[in-house]
C-alpha cells in the first residue's frame, strides 16, 4: 500500500483540466471545478482550463497545445468517456499518446466498481503520456472526478507518494526525445 515520505517535499505541479461538453459553461461546470478544486486544494497550481465540443478536431487542437506548452505538467480532461454517439474524447486522445498508461484505466474501473457496480463499464476512462505530459481522462460526472483524483491522481502526482510516484520520473519522460536530437 502506497504510504507518504514526510521528509521529502512536496512539488506542486502545473495542471491543465480540459472539460469536453457540448452543454456546460464555465458558470456550470461542475465536473471542472471539482477537478480544480481538488488539485488547488493538494497544493497544484491550474495551468490552464478550457471548455470545447465533444469534436475530435477541437478536444485534438487544445491538447497538442498542452502538450507543447512547458508551463503545463499534467493534463485531466472530464467527459466524453462515454460510449453516445458524441463520446469521442478517447478516440480524439489516444491516438497522441507516446506511451498508454493501461493501469490507470483497470485502477479506475477498480475503485469504480465499489461505488456504482457494473455501470463502471460504460466508462472509458484512459491516461497516456505524450511529450513529456501526463494525460488523464476522466468521466464527465463530478463523482466520478472526486473518485480518480482522490483514488489514484492525488497520490500519483505526490512526489512524496511511496513506493513510486509519476512526479519523480518526469525529468525522464523526455529521454527518447533528447536522444533523438543528439
Amino acid at each position: 500500500m502506497a504510504s507518504k515520505d514526510q521528509p521529502k517535499q512536496f512539488i506542486p505541479l502545473n495542471i491543465a483540466v480540459l472539460t469536453v461538453s457540448d452543454t456546460r459553461s464555465l458558470d456550470d461546470d461542475k465536473s471542472g471545478a471539482t477537478l480544480v478544486e481538488r488539485l488547488s486544494g493538494a497544493g497544484h497550481r491550474l495551468a490552464a482550463r478550457e471548455i470545447v465540443t465533444d469534436d475530435v478536431e477541437n478536444i485534438r487542437a487544445v491538447i497538442r497545445r498542452w502538450i507543447a506548452d512547458d508551463g503545463i505538467d499534467a493534463i485531466i480532461t472530464t467527459g466524453g468517456t462515454g460510449f453516445t454517439g458524441r463520446d469521442v474524447t478517447p478516440e480524439a486522445i489516444e491516438p497522441l499518446f507516446e506511451k498508454r498508461m493501461d493501469g490507470f484505466s483497470i485502477a479506475f474501473h477498480m475503485l469504480s466498481w465499489g461505488k456504482i457496480g457494473t455501470s463502471t463499464i460504460q466508462s472509458r476512462a484512459t491516461a497516456g503520456v505524450a511529450g513529456a505530459t501526463y494525460i488523464f481522462c476522466l468521466p464527465g460526472s463530478p463523482g466520478a472526478c472526486r473518485d480518480g483524483w482522490d483514488g489514484i491522481l492525488a497520490a500519483q502526482l505526490d512526489y512524496r507518494t511511496r513506493p513510486c510516484n509519476f512526479v519523480e520520473i518526469m525529468p525522464r519522460l523526455d529521454e527518447h526525445l533528447r536522444r533523438s536530437k543528439s
